[in-house]
């Protein structure tokens, strides 16, 4: 049977100038050209336009509580068959595989905010980036970086605009280089995104396993602290739609804010934790700076520059934890894939940047002022009195589940649509033999980033070499190569060029490289011109904070260290 589908597809695609409905192409076809993509995409945006939008006396407590804003479930009908199927897709009609993909679209601007503020790792790893870059080079750097996030977000959003459509619908940030550069790239930005995901989950499950160490004062096994939280996961983890997590978001934005006022009374009026000194900022950069002369550690200190100029690699290492803050772009498609209306993401994502830039950066400096070289990573462990210390780690807790379950979630996605549906024909996640999967997966997702986080003692080159390697590539690397790709392919459509629904022929009045150079000055070409140098500047920080991750390992393997697999915390050690 279903080689006689096939043979059905086969022919209807050699009939001529016929179109072939989407349902029955490959889930990524390469036959599917750029101006089809782009004519259904503005055909789905007409569409959208026609969506209510939430009234504006509910705007501000659909902002606090997301998940009461209008027009968050969805109203649509989805079939209860698997679309991932092609031979199954032949039996389904436009209407059903449209209402398919506007079934999972549900999410709001509102509950955006709260999905790319809840960070754990962002805001309490900024004082350590602090500590290891000083006052003037860390305020420069996370505001250009703050700013430039921003403006990534807004170049994905463009690319996501013009290539999206409930026809083609993407559902992640690979199928923008799917169908921009090719399969190639779908393949790089799924790889680097699934290990980048697994990772901020091991690097949750391993401070948690720290912070809930510390607060059980080392008396409960280091292993047992941090796989309690791999547990919590595979229960937490069962949550599968981004709308659904909007209280849980909602919840966790504010438990980081009183964890931050916890963190800045402790800090103000108790000294900095020296027992642990040699897990800290200082450490890093010069052993000296908190190495105690007669059982005295040296005061706390400041610096306006690099403050040691010398050992560059601990300050960039350092640059990498900012890096942190601004890593959510790497699941903006994932966020904007399940948006009732996607033109709405941007107020989302500005609002979250804002955010983001002054709630961290008030918090990074009023904590390296006080606490200076002795700053831990993430902060709150570097409180010295026992009472606020347990109160920051037990809230820090909570919140650092929550974003290692979205994390999860998103994780579990990329690898479900492209291994599991991509090549065994899995059904999708909207009907219950797909829930099931998700069920059984994210016990095995789980365990997989506590082995990962389990192995890696060095919390700091740890994070450090994901954020090179992996966050920074997808904030500030691809999002201009992206957007220049297809800014060109767009500006190069002329009168009567594009696709023929009727007909399903693109019509082309010529190729190559004539028409990529006129796409690329045909219009805005000085933002063309930026992207280009956006990209190799990007290009070139991502090498050296991997050079500098790199040597910060180098370092910290030179010692004997420990791991999650033993009962004594790193922690611990320090004291």
């Amino acid at each position: 049977m279903a080689e006689k589908t096939e043979k059905t597809v086969d022919a209807v695609a050699e009939q001529g100038p016929r179109p072939i409905p989407p349902q029955m192409r490959l889930l990524h076809d390469p036959d599917v050209t750029f101006e089809e993509y782009y004519y259904y995409a503005c055909k789905t945006r007409k569409e959208e336009e026609t969506l209510e939008v939430p009234k504006a006396g509910k705007n501000l407590l659909a902002y606090l509580i997301p998940n009461l804003q209008n027009g968050v479930s969805s109203d649509t009908e989805t079939p209860e068959i698997n679309t991932s199927d092609r031979a199954t897709r032949l039996h389904i009609s436009d209407e059903e595989w449209v209402n398919a993909s506007r079934a999972v679209r549900t999410a709001t601007a509102g509950a955006i905010f709260y999905l790319i503020t809840t960070d754990i790792l962002g805001p309490f790893a900024l004082p350590y980036a602090f500590a290891t870059t000083g006052y003037g080079p860390g305020i420069a750097l996370y505001t250009v970086f703050g700013f430039m996030a921003g403006v990534s977000g807004w170049l994905l959003w463009e690319c996501f605009m013009g290539l999206d459509s409930y026809q083609f619908p993407i559902r992640a940030y690979g199928d923008l280089g799917f169908r921009l550069l090719g399969p190639w790239c779908r393949y790089l930005f799924n790889i680097l995104q699934a290990i980048q995901l697994v990772c901020n989950v091991a690097v949750i499950i391993i401070s948690n396993g720290e912070a809930l160490s510390e607060a059980a004062q080392f008396k409960l096994c280091y292993a047992v602290c941090c796989l309690i939280w791999a547990l919590a996961g595979f229960i937490l983890g069962q949550i599968r739609t981004l709308q659904k997590f909007g209280w849980l978001a909602n919840l966790a934005v504010f438990i980081n804010l009183i964890i931050m006022f916890i963190t800045m009374g402790a800090a103000a009026h108790t000294p900095p934790l020296y027992s642990a000194s040699a897990s800290s900022a200082g450490y890093s950069v010069n052993p000296a700076l908190v190495t105690p002369v007669k059982g005295v550690y040296p005061p706390v200190q400041h610096s306006a520059g690099l403050p040691d100029p010398s050992n560059f690699g601990a300050s960039v290492n350092g640059l990498m934890q900012a890096v942190y803050a601004y890593g959510g772009a790497m699941i903006f498609a994932e966020f904007m894939a399940e948006m009732r209306r996607p033109r709405d993401f941007l107020k989302g994502m500005w609002g979250a940047q804002l955010f983001i830039y002054c709630c961290y950066m008030l918090y990074g400096l009023y904590m390296y002022s006080y606490q200076g070289q002795y700053i831990q990573n993430p902060a709150y462990l570097g409180i010295s009195a026992y009472g606020l210390q347990t109160a920051g780690n037990s809230l820090a807790m909570v919140s650092s589940l929550i974003a290692a379950t979205l994390y999860g979630n998103i994780g579990v996605k990329v690898i479900y649509n492209n291994i599991f549906v991509g090549f065994f024909k899995a059904p999708p996640l909207t009907i219950r033999a797909g829930k099931l999967l998700w069920i059984a997966l994210i016990p095995i997702y789980w365990s997989i980033a506590f082995v990962i986080g389990a192995a890696i003692p060095d919390f700091s080159g740890f994070t450090g070499i994901v954020s090179a390697t992996c966050i920074l590539q997808f904030t500030y690397t691809f999002p201009p190569l992206l957007h220049l790709v297809f800014n060109v392919r767009k500006n190069a459509l002329q009168p009567g060029e594009g696709f023929d629904p009727n007909t399903g022929v693109v019509v082309l009045h010529d190729r190559g490289l004539r028409r990529w150079i006129r796409g690329f000055f045909a219009k805005n070409w000085y933002l063309n011109v930026w992207n280009v140098i956006y990209f190799l500047g990007s290009l070139a920080t991502a090498g050296l904070g991997i050079w500098a991750s790199v040597e910060n390992l180098i370092v910290a393997y030179s010692v004997p260290q420990l791991n999650a697999f033993g009962c004594t915390s790193p922690l611990a050690v320090s004291a």
